[in-house]
């Protein structure tokens, strides 16, 4: 009974520190402004977040586990991969008009993905949605999915997820509900190039983690996709379409190809360098010099000095 109610106390904190965090972004003004793409001195420098004392490692790490979540939550409601990146996508704009700091990154991605099955005409039950992300956020608690089904609990995190929406219309001016993703330029750029079954699915893989990171905010679907294609072919050393600039036929330029595929090779690079397993610590090496001082001291009971006794007995094997 102690620790249902400690439970229930802790539950509580919780939601009126989200209550108010909510209360105040409520009050935001709206976006009026169409512009959905940034520069990359704009994403890092100048995001909403960064006036308010979060530094881009830190933004980068939020930014991870937003959508993360939403790869999880997907599946746990067994939504279509359009869903899910739509929710990201959705999330990353949003992130560019209002602070991490003000806004709690699970309410907003919740949010987000029951927008997108709005907006995907994919409906998902409110229901659903709101016991799935609980389910998820309390992970950690085993009474967690018991207490949800409280009516108490779920009316109140409902409405969480419901003022969420109400944000992410407002700050975009509800212009989130249009939503261009890579995947049907992506479909098309492999039909044109006849692409073989590996480069098909490594250019979906590659645009599966792509909307994982800010490249949808510097760059346009289209060039997302052929840059992919390109991509995935020079990593299987295969040669793709008719002719040499068959990007040409996309409307993409080789100057702005060559500019997206080196942000591509960044992202890699920095992916393999943060999952890599750190090295190991170095190995100890024990000298046994011993120096031969010019005056060795003598012991004042044994008539020979202190190093004088035979050392390598000590040095058993295995043991260093």
């Amino acid at each position: 009974m102690g620790e249902e109610q400690h439970s229930r106390k802790r539950s509580r904190q919780h939601f009126e520190a989200e209550e108010t965090r909510h209360i105040s972004l409520l009050k935001s003004p709206r976006c009026e402004t169409a512009k959905w793409y940034f520069s990359k001195e704009e994403i890092e420098r100048f995001s909403p977040s960064r006036k308010d004392g979060i530094d881009l490692a830190k933004e980068s790490f939020l930014r991870s586990s937003y959508c993360t979540f939403l790869q999880r939550l997907g599946m746990k409601l067994h939504v279509s991969q359009v869903i899910i990146g739509c929710a990201m996508v959705m999330c990353h704009r949003f992130y560019m008009r209002q602070s991490h700091a003000k806004n709690n990154w699970q309410t907003i991605a919740t949010s987000s993905l029951f927008l997108a099955c709005k907006a995907e005409d994919e409906p998902c039950q409110l229901s659903s949605v709101v016991v799935a992300s609980y389910e998820i956020i309390y992970e950690w608690d085993p009474s967690a999915s018991i207490r949800i089904h409280q009516t108490e609990y779920y009316h109140e995190f409902k409405e969480f997820i419901l003022a969420g929406e109400r944000l992410l219309l407002d700050t975009s001016a509800f212009q989130l509900l249009d939503v261009e993703l890579p995947y049907k330029p992506l479909a098309a750029a492999l039909n044109s190039v006849n692409a073989w079954p590996d480069l098909a699915t490594a250019s979906w893989n590659f645009v599966h983690d792509w909307l994982r990171t800010t490249l949808c905010l510097q760059y346009k679907p289209h060039v997302i996709a052929t840059a992919t294609v390109h991509l995935a072919s020079t990593f299987q050393n295969g040669k793709v379409g008719s002719r040499r600039d068959w990007w040409l036929d996309f409307g993409v330029t080789t100057k702005l190809l060559k500019e997206v595929i080196q942000e591509m090779c960044m992202l890699i690079e920095a992916d393999r360098r943060r999952t890599m397993p750190p090295p190991p610590p170095p190995r100890r090496e024990v000298a046994w010099a011993i120096p031969a001082p010019l005056k060795p001291p003598v012991h004042m009971s044994r008539g020979y000095p202190f190093h004088s006794y035979p050392l390598q007995s000590y040095r058993q094997p295995g043991i260093w």
